[in-house]
């Protein structure tokens, strides 16, 4: 098994087109030289930028839900005047789009999916670079080198517990991968399925990391024997803890915590002997309208820019930002702060289909997993 650079997964099903049709911002007015020239904000050099080419729209396929992708346009169009027409699609649905238009995209951008989709991508010649200034707040860990992609977001997979569950047993919360697997949990764990969402394919391909192909069906195969069943949604263990139907949901910890902010018992807890992770992307594509093509670039700027970042606690989706000065939502948990299996992206994207297709066999089939 291959290891390399720290680089997500999660895909959604369904489509839908949308344009958002919004109230444009006014010009604003210059203001007499008073001898002191202060620095810009991304915000205003983007105004700026939308007034010397003149175009105010863009075209982006997103992964984001569309109860995100709202906030997030609307904050940008406010900000910037450039109105953004938008499809909503599944990570899969968004790559295999963009592969079928490479000739003619009608899109300028991608947002949302995770980095092995984007390194693949990458590694098809559909991306352009560009060098933004707002990458200088953001990590090396989780920068693509050739800036032909760019982090949105990230977020670490942990274990969402039910906290009565382990009052009433007088339990401690599992602090490893190892501790899932005693009797005590018995029925106990719910977990998505990796042939289903991409959630459950980051799990799965965590553990064949950390384990190697053979090491990750044997724990796979043990795991089982304590599974409610796995579920068709990456989301959807949170529920089942949330309900009390299962003490453990094994699913990225910033979708724990939105259910848990719905008022139920839960808390998260990541293990200490490594756990997987993803990043969130987006991308300027190669051959992107021309007209388009700036104000893509300041859209990548203003989601690395601290205001766009904090549009996370706008949207309440408990994602954590990857803009260093931009503040995150109370208990969400920086990636630098968790034990992370290193994971190379363009290796789990090559080996997904022939990895599922032996989970399928081996381990069980999407069929019997619940919606």
């Amino acid at each position: 098994m291959r290891k390399k650079t720290i680089w997500k997964s999660t895909a959604v099903a369904g489509m839908l087109v949308a344009s958002l049709v919004l109230t444009g911002c006014g010009n604003s007015k210059g203001e007499a030289d008073t001898g002191t020239k202060e620095k810009k904000s991304t915000t205003e050099e983007a105004k700026e930028e939308v007034q010397s080419t003149g175009s105010k729209e863009l075209t982006v396929y997103s992964a984001y839900p569309d109860e995100e992708n709202v906030i997030y346009f609307a904050a940008f169009e406010e900000d910037t005047g450039i109105k953004v027409n938008y499809v909503r699609l599944s990570a899969g649905e968004l790559f295999a789009r963009v592969r079928s238009e490479k000739d003619n995209p009608n899109a300028a951008l991608v947002l949302a999916g995770n980095t092995d989709y984007y390194e693949l991508a990458k590694s098809e010649g559909l991306f352009q670079a560009y060098e933004s200034k707002e990458l200088e707040n953001v990590r090396e860990a989780i920068k693509d080198p050739d800036n032909q992609w760019f982090p949105a977001t990230e977020h670490a997979i942990g274990f969402a517990c039910n906290k009565d569950w382990f009052e009433e047993n007088n339990l401690e919360y599992p602090k490893t991968w190892d501790e899932l697997l005693t009797d005590t949990y018995k029925d106990q764990i719910s977990i998505s399925h990796p042939s289903t969402a991409g959630t459950g394919y980051t799990i799965f391909m965590s553990m064949v990391e950390k384990l190697g192909e053979d090491g990750a069906f044997d724990y796979y195969t043990k795991l089982k024997n304590n599974l409610r069943q796995f579920t068709k949604s990456g989301a959807a263990p949170g529920m089942e803890v949330a309900l009390g139907e299962a003490a453990v949901g094994i699913m990225f910890g910033d979708d724990a915590l939105t259910t848990a902010d719905q008022g139920y018992p839960i808390e998260v807890v990541y293990p200490e002997d490594e756990t997987g992770y993803e990043v969130t992307g987006m991308a300027i594509l190669n051959g992107a309208p021309e007209d388009q093509l700036e104000n893509a670039k300041t859209f990548v700027d203003w989601m690395l820019s601290v205001r766009g970042q904090e549009m996370y606690l706008e949207s309440n989706a408990n994602r954590t930002p990857i803009n260093e000065n931009a503040r995150a939502v109370d208990g969400a948990v920086q990636l630098s702060e968790i034990n992370l299996i290193e994971h190379d992206p363009v290796w789990a994207s090559e080996n997904r289909e022939r990895l599922i297709e032996d989970f399928n066999n081996k381990i069980d089939n999407p069929e019997n997993a619940k919606s």
